[in-house]
Order: structure tokens, then sequence, then C-alpha cells
């Protein structure tokens, strides 16, 4: 077989069956093929990512920039509302791109998240178990033979990292805040407020461990902590997304900057489709054969019910390999419905 997959690219098997689309036969006969290459925005590699893993062109309207914009003036977190798909947990990476802010630290939120976790978290059951295996059993009276330092056992969190002082400010991104406890903006109000936290462990330690060297949540990466308190020199850049699926307190919605990201249109859609698939922008023709039956397909189903913009870039990217999106059930799994019907 040669299998020709999504961008053209050919693979080989013991198979014939030129032109043919489809790796997988479940005939359950064993093939050697080789594998087309994945979308740009399901590519892992590392090129050109800003180290996020995977690439990200992003668009945004004047209006929305404006109040990133905002935002970013005022050191206030940014709250992104928006449908599923419209581009919420994208924007973090797209300011830390183009402002050169670095890795975005990720803080996905579920309901059994807590504020301490994202701070910090301390292995004390760890450095308990270390210190009973460090005694030398030759020693009758039990001397431990040197303890771990507690730095060991201490690792700062998403948001305690991005409040780690540093030149630049860190991007962090709180993603889906709605989905935690109810409780959980509010206890974040006094951090977002103060800029500081402490870490209790260590601030009790005598004055001769002052400072403790800790592990951050960039990998490898350490900061030293003094007298247990962390402070930022330079607010992070904050964006919190949420699904709006529940209000959060008024104390907390004042001290953030609102962003409700609009479903795209059809041109901002096309542009959409050519920032991803036409990354070098060496010309992605928009209009080719298929591209308006598919637009107009994706804009009717979105109208009754939710659709993500990626599960269009999903259809264009299959047709523009060659795969016949008519066939049967393939373009109702492609473009399904993400929630409710309005």
């Amino acid at each position: 077989m040669t299998a020709h997959g999504p961008q053209g690219q050919h693979g080989a098997s013991d198979d014939a069956g030129d032109g043919d689309w489809r790796l997988f036969r479940g005939d359950g006969r064993s093939r050697s093929i080789t594998f087309p290459s994945a979308p740009p925005w399901r590519r892992f590699d590392g090129a050109g990512d800003n180290g996020t893993g995977r690439e990200r062109p992003y668009l945004i309207g004047t209006s929305e920039a404006d109040v990133v914009n905002a935002a970013l003036l005022l050191r206030r977190p940014l709250l992104v509302t928006g449908h599923p798909g419209t581009g919420k947990s994208s924007l973090a990476h797209a300011v830390a791109h183009e402002l050169s802010l670095g890795r975005v630290l990720h803080w996905p939120v579920n309901s059994r998240t807590t504020l301490r976790e994202a701070l910090y978290r301390y292995d004390a059951i760890g450095r308990l178990r270390e210190t009973n295996m460090r005694r030398d059993p030759q020693d009758g009276d039990g001397t431990p033979g040197g303890e771990p330092g507690i730095g060991s056992y201490v690792r700062l969190g998403p948001l305690g990292t991005a409040l780690v002082p540093s030149a630049t400010p860190r991007v962090l991104l709180v993603d889906e805040l709605d989905k935690g406890d109810v409780d959980l903006p509010n206890d974040l109000l006094n951090v977002f407020e103060e800029g500081e936290f402490e870490i209790p462990e260590l601030a009790r330690l005598p004055e001769d461990q002052a400072t403790v060297r800790v592990m951050t949540a960039d990998p490898e990466a350490w900061t030293d902590v003094v007298r247990g308190r962390v402070r930022c020199s330079e607010f992070p850049v904050v964006v919190i997304t949420s699904n709006g699926e529940r209000d959060f307190p008024p104390a907390f919605l004042r001290r953030c900057v609102r962003l409700d990201l609009p479903e795209p249109d059809e041109d901002r859609l096309r542009a959409i489709i050519s920032a991803h698939l036409d990354p070098d922008g060496t010309g992605v023709d928009t209009d080719m054969e298929g591209m308006d039956e598919l637009m107009r397909a994706f804009l009717a189903r979105r109208a009754r019910g939710e659709l993500a913009t990626d599960q269009l870039l999903n259809a264009v990217f299959l047709r523009r390999g060659g795969v016949d999106l008519d066939a049967e059930g393939l373009l109702d799994a492609v473009l399904h419905r993400l929630g409710r019907t309005v």
C-alpha cells in the first residue's frame, strides 16, 4: 500500500491501493506504514514554539487586543470568557510569544484544586523517609549520617513560581477557574492583591537557615526563598479562563479585567486557517475545492450548537490531504457538537 495522508505525503506497506488515505483498514492484516506529517497544531517536536510543544499562530481583533493591553498596563489578571474553541487558553501563549516572556506556567483547575498546591508543595513524608534511610546502621545510637535539607522537599507550584522575583513578568495560565471550588476565587484575592505568599515550613526555621533553595515549577530550576516569603518584583501576566459555567464573587471580578472572546466570523475563520496551515506565508488557497462547502457546513452547525474553531481546522486539514469527508459519518465525527443545543 501507498498511504496518502494529509499534506500529500506518502507511506509504504505491503498492500496495494495507491491514493488511499486510510492508514488503518480494520481487516486484521499487519502492515508497515509511514505516518504522514501531523497538523501544525499537533506537533510536539518543539520547533519554533516558544517551548510550549506546539506551534500557536494566534489572531485577535483590535478591540480584544486593547483589553489585553489594559490588563498588562494595570498589572491586573485578565479574565477571559467565551465558547470552547474561541482561543481562551491560547491567548496566554500568544502573549508570552509576542512579548518574549518565556515558558507559560500552566495551572489547570478542577473541583479538587486548592490554592496551596498552586503556591507550593512540601513533601514531609518523603523527607522523613529519606532521613531515616540516611541513618547509619553501623551506629548503635542511630546518629543521623547527614540529614537532607528541607529545600529538596519544597517545590513551588505554577502560581508560586509566577511570583518569584524576576526582571520580566512570567505568564500564568489559570485554566477553567469556574471548574474549581466556589471559595477558590476568594482564596486568590489576597495573593493577587499583595503579590506575595508565605511558606510556613520555611518561615519557622532558625536564623541560620533563613535562606533556603527550593525547586520551582520550571524544569531543573531552583530559587532562593528568604524567611519563607516569596514576593514578586513584577506582577505576573495572569490569564484566567472561564467557560461561564458559574458567576464569580464581585470582590474577585473587581480585581480583574474582563475579556469576552466572540466566535470568529467567516473572514476571521479564513484568516485563522491560513495562519495555521500556512505558517511560512507561502500561500494557502482558502478558496480550494470544498472549502466553501466546509465553511457553510461549519457555520450552519455552529448556529445550532457549540463548535470549536479547531474542528474546522481539522476538517480543512483532512480535506487538503485528500480525505473523503463525505464518507458516512466522517464529517459528523469531525464537526460534532460540544455542548447543549440552543
